[in-house]
């Protein structure tokens, strides 16, 4: 069927009402095949209302403008049928509006571009691509009760050719990407944005070409089956998106057709000062349309596992400020995206970069909420830095900083990030935000991604945070893999590596991550030690791991801690292991449970604490032997050592 046939009073109708999910396959450069699937021609169709003239431009006629006008068909739609084999030619729009501007455009809806810096679409043929990864999108599961740990990801800059090349291809990447995260423990990547941009300063934030997969990794198809192999692997693929602002080149969508077509026509509710982009206007359908079709079509085409958004609060509330209120028209979109995308799978991602107090975030959109199913939690990645950073001197004037976030935790369904914000733009990596000697800064660093894991919550790193290195990130190279070669480091890697499979192995670290029943505080009001307890347990109370952190370099030998009513406990991690580099503070053997009260608990331990230490105590019930394999075997009746008070 030709796109021409598809262009009626019906299409226009659900396009400017907000409520078309497959506009990609009207608008846009589409190739006319015959019966022996041949190229024979291609349809182009643009949406520009203001435009009272429209041509297109190629390669193919040499860019000369006025040779090939475009017929106006109903409501502002335009349609062109060019004849010939156009596959891979470049092309442009030449617009003449009412008010007498002469605009060249790239197409809004093109499946391909030309490597920047050059801005010309160019006519690909998106459909054919046979994917191979049925068994993933079958089975892929729900994660809500299952670990869900991310890589936050630049494509670019994770590593570059060896050869003089610019970048890794996507069929360079995925071999060396599937061994990393299988041996780090990951199930999801993150991709920050991979559709096309024309500043690799701005990392992909400020896109303009929303159909089209940046050319610089390689061609959509080379995605897709980047894609496959991700998921034949066992591995969920995130994409980063930005439906919240755009790019303002002249190319780009910003005025699109001389008017203010997708963003908001006030300057003061567009124009973000800081960012140099310009508010989309959510509320207008050809605007609602545009965007949830764009989500669409990268579910279709490339089989991604959902999105994380970019950048909610400044969508939630006028220009980001709170004090402006609530943008309704903006919040209703959120909501349709929803409603749109697990209407499609409910197996899906929808995960919210948001720095704002909003309530029901994560509350679906049938109930009133946003209808994200996951919110980063900013609040206690600015909490945990901020308190990590101080000397340990000063840590008991602000100990509520680790102790906060689970005041709130329950509010959202929260994922906990160490993102790329926080390693850029002078602000320094994780390890050298640590204070103290060598010693003291990686043992502070192990610490961190410790806590991390042992807090309710999904789990997010960005890149480069797992090789424990001083250099922050730089777009324009590749993470420091030699840091890799010192023993300080690499046994820093060792530990990252270990707890996050501990993470994926132990189910009372994820499967009640938003319950609160499965979190209990012991010791939460220690300050003056600056020690934290603290239990997570899984569906089973007795799947229980009691959790013990020192976040200062004194040790403590005996140290008698509140705990539940276990035989005994088994230290499963501790960052302070020699094999991490650390001074071997551990704890050996079975702990026995005491009949002895101590932090409002009627059993307790005594346990060695380590030097700025986070230690893992697995409780069991049972004496555990090598011929136990049956779980019909009877339970041993429970004796404690009792302790006279």
């Amino acid at each position: 069927m030709l796109v021409r046939d598809k262009i009626n009073e019906d299409f226009l109708y659900f396009y400017k009402n907000g409520t078309n999910q497959d506009a990609y396959t009207v608008f846009g450069a589409h190739l006319v095949k015959n019966d022996k699937g041949e190229n024979i021609a291609c349809e182009f169709c643009l949406y520009a209302p203001n435009a009272k003239d429209c041509y297109v431009v190629g390669e193919w006629q040499d860019f000369r403008a006025g040779e090939i006008h475009m017929e106006h068909i109903i409501g502002g739609i335009f349609y062109a049928y060019v004849e010939g084999n156009l596959e891979w030619m470049r092309y442009k729009y030449l617009m003449h509006t009412w008010q007498d501007e002469e605009i060249y455009k790239a197409d809004p809806y093109a499946f391909y571009s030309q490597v920047r810096p050059s801005h010309d679409s160019k006519i690909y043929d998106i459909d054919g691509y046979k994917f191979d990864d049925d068994l993933w999108m079958y089975t892929r599961p729900k994660t809500y009760n299952t670990p869900l740990m991310i890589y936050e990801m630049h494509i670019g800059s994770w590593k570059r050719p060896w050869d003089g090349r610019e970048f890794l291809t996507f069929q360079e990447i995925a071999p060396e990407l599937i061994k990393f995260l299988r041996d780090y423990g990951y199930n999801y990547v993150e991709l920050m944005p991979v559709y096309d941009y024309p500043l690799d300063m701005s990392w992909g934030y400020q896109g303009t070409g929303y159909y089209a997969i940046t050319p610089r990794y390689g061609r959509p198809k080379d995605f897709m089956w980047f894609v496959q192999e991700l998921h034949k692997a066992g591995f969920g693929v995130i994409m980063d998106w930005v439906p919240g602002h755009t790019n303002k080149d002249d190319f780009g969508l910003y005025r699109f057709d001389g008017t203010y077509l997708f963003e908001y026509d006030k300057e003061c509710d567009r124009e973000n000062v800081n960012w140099g982009t310009a508010n989309f206007d959510l509320g207008k359908g050809v605007t609602k349309s545009f965007l949830i079709s764009n989500a669409m079509f990268y579910l279709k085409y490339f089989h991604v596992d959902g999105f994380r958004i970019d950048a909610v609060s400044n969508i939630i509330y006028w220009l980001g400020n709170k004090d402006r209120g609530v943008n309704n028209g903006a919040c209703d979109f959120l909501r349709q995206l929803s409603k749109t995308i697990f209407s499609f799978d409910d197996r899906l991602l929808l995960m919210a970069e948001d720095s704002s107090d909003y309530k029901g975030v994560t509350l679906p959109a049938d109930m009133g909420g946003l209808g994200f199913n996951y919110k980063w939690d900013l609040g206690w990645m600015n909490d945990t830095l901020s308190y990590f950073k101080l000397d340990p001197i000063y840590r008991r004037y602000h100990h509520h900083k680790l102790t906060f976030s689970m005041a709130y935790f329950y509010s959202e369904q929260f994922c906990l990030p160490l993102s790329h914000d926080e390693v850029v733009h002078m602000k320094g990596s994780l390890l050298n935000k640590m204070p103290g000697d060598q010693w003291q800064q990686f043992a502070n660093f192990r610490l961190l991604i410790g806590y991390m894991i042992a807090h309710p919550g999904k789990k997010l790193l960005f890149m480069g945070n797992e090789l424990a290195s001083y250099d922050e990130w730089h777009y324009e190279g590749e993470l420091p893999w030699n840091v890799l070669t010192y023993p300080l480091h690499n046994s820093a890697n060792r530990f990252v590596k270990e707890v996050t499979k501990l993470y994926k192995d132990e189910k009372s670290l994820y499967e009640r991550e938003y319950d609160p029943l499965g979190f209990e505080w012991i010791m939460a009001d220690n300050e003056l030690q600056s020690i934290y307890s603290f239990v997570r347990y899984a569906n089973d109370y007795h799947d229980h791991i009691l959790v013990i952190m020192n976040a200062t370099p004194n040790t403590y030998n005996n140290y008698r801690i509140g705990c539940k009513d276990a035989l005994y406990y088994e230290e499963i991690m501790n960052s302070d292991w020699d094999i991490y580099n650390g001074s071997n503070h551990k704890n050996v053997g079975h702990i026995m449970v005491e009949d002895y009260n101590q932090d409002n608990q009627n059993h307790s331990i005594l346990v060695n604490i380590p030097p700025l230490g986070i230690i893992f105590l697995k409780a069991h019930y049972k004496e555990t032997k090598k011929e136990d394999k049956t779980p019909k075997e009877k339970t041993k009746k429970i004796t404690r050592k009792k302790v006279s008070k």
